[in-house]
């Protein structure tokens, strides 16, 4: 078996605010007069429902409020991405909803990026940034969201896309959406995790997803699943973060091995890695260890995340390369 940190992977759906180092939220938190409890250091595996995940996320952004955080969290994600091997990373930021809560609309964007910068150069990373916007919160409100988004798609933001609880609809977006589109922001909606086949079909058709955060319920549906896989919609999957938040009852029974088998495109990602306590790396090796899957397995699925990405095409070359090299090193 190979040292799956030296396999180089793209990681597509992983939120900011829930890859940050709990030593650093301490001292956040400390400086900021919000205290930290000290059993969340030692990670979450599992969690009540939604509102119990929703009500964790609550503390870790009520921690961030100075530029130097929002800066620092963003270098310190380079670096541990780097440290696991992840060559590209599309990290998700719920940027304007942070702006509304500090009064200052562009502070935060501004701050991540000047941090993904800084990480990128002394990392040798390269990401690049989705936002996004609440199902619950007003249309209105998303368009503080794509505002941002075209202000800043020349400093790294790729786009957006809605999130949340599902089952708050989609469809009241599609006028935004179509007006995203047409400017060329990418989206990229979380579906067809907590929902059913409906919340899939929303997300392909009133908005427009080039990707499907989660999507793992497409299997609900046959010709759903034809139509996704025709279409070539990657899903970004994420095993941990669906066990974890009771979505999926174990990882024994998770439907990953099932989606491939469909023909579909599947990434692998870890959404909430500090939440959880796991790695991209560790994700990888979970789905080694629970379906038996081997190192050429691994490295499609490392391909397949590479493809699925909207890495620049120099950079997409040399990843393949890599996983290749990878592929073909002695097993350890």
């Amino acid at each position: 078996m190979r040292d799956l940190t030296l396999l180089p992977k793209a990681h597509l759906h992983v939120h900011l605010e829930s890859t940050v180092r709990w030593e650093t939220l301490r001292e956040i938190g400390d400086a900021n007069g919000v205290p930290v409890p000290e059993h969340l250091a030692a990670g979450r595996t599992r969690f009540t429902g939604f509102r119990d995940f929703a009500d964790q996320n609550a503390l870790v952004r009520a921690c961030l409020r100075q530029p130097g955080d929002f800066t620092r969290i963003a270098r310190e994600f380079c670096e541990d991405a780097a440290a696991d091997g992840t060559a590209y990373a599309e990290v998700t930021f719920t940027a304007a909803a942070h702006g509304e809560r500090l009064g200052d609309p562009s502070m935060p964007l501004e701050a991540v990026l000047a941090g993904l910068r800084e990480g990128e150069a002394a990392h040798g990373v390269t990401t690049g940034v989705l936002l996004d916007h609440s199902r619950r919160r007003p249309v209105e409100r998303a368009r503080r969201t794509v505002d941002l988004a075209l202000r800043h798609r020349d400093d790294g933001v790729l786009g957006w896309g809605v999130a949340g609880e599902e089952t708050y609809p989609l469809a009241p977006f599609e006028p935004l959406v179509r007006e995203s589109a047409e400017a060329g922001l990418r989206l990229v909606h979380h579906a067809g995790e907590a929902c059913g086949p409906d919340s899939i079909r929303e997300a392909i058709r009133a908005g427009r997803a080039e990707r499907l955060g989660h999507g793992i319920r497409v299997l609900d549906d046959p010709e759903l699943v034809a139509e996704v896989r025709d279409r070539g919609i990657a899903l970004e999957v994420c095993p941990s973060s669906n066990v974890g938040l009771g979505l999926v009852p174990d990882w024994a029974v998770h439907p990953l091995p099932r989606l491939v088998d469909a023909g579909l495109r599947v990434t692998l990602n870890t959404d909430v890695p500090s939440v959880l306590g796991v790695s991209l790396s560790e994700e990888y090796a979970r789905v080694r260890a629970t379906f038996g899957w081997g190192d050429d397995q691994l490295a499609d699925l490392a391909r397949t995340g590479v493809d699925a990405s909207f890495v620049p095409a120099q950079l997409r070359a040399r990843m393949h390369a890599g996983i290749d090299a990878w592929a073909s090193m002695p097993a350890g």
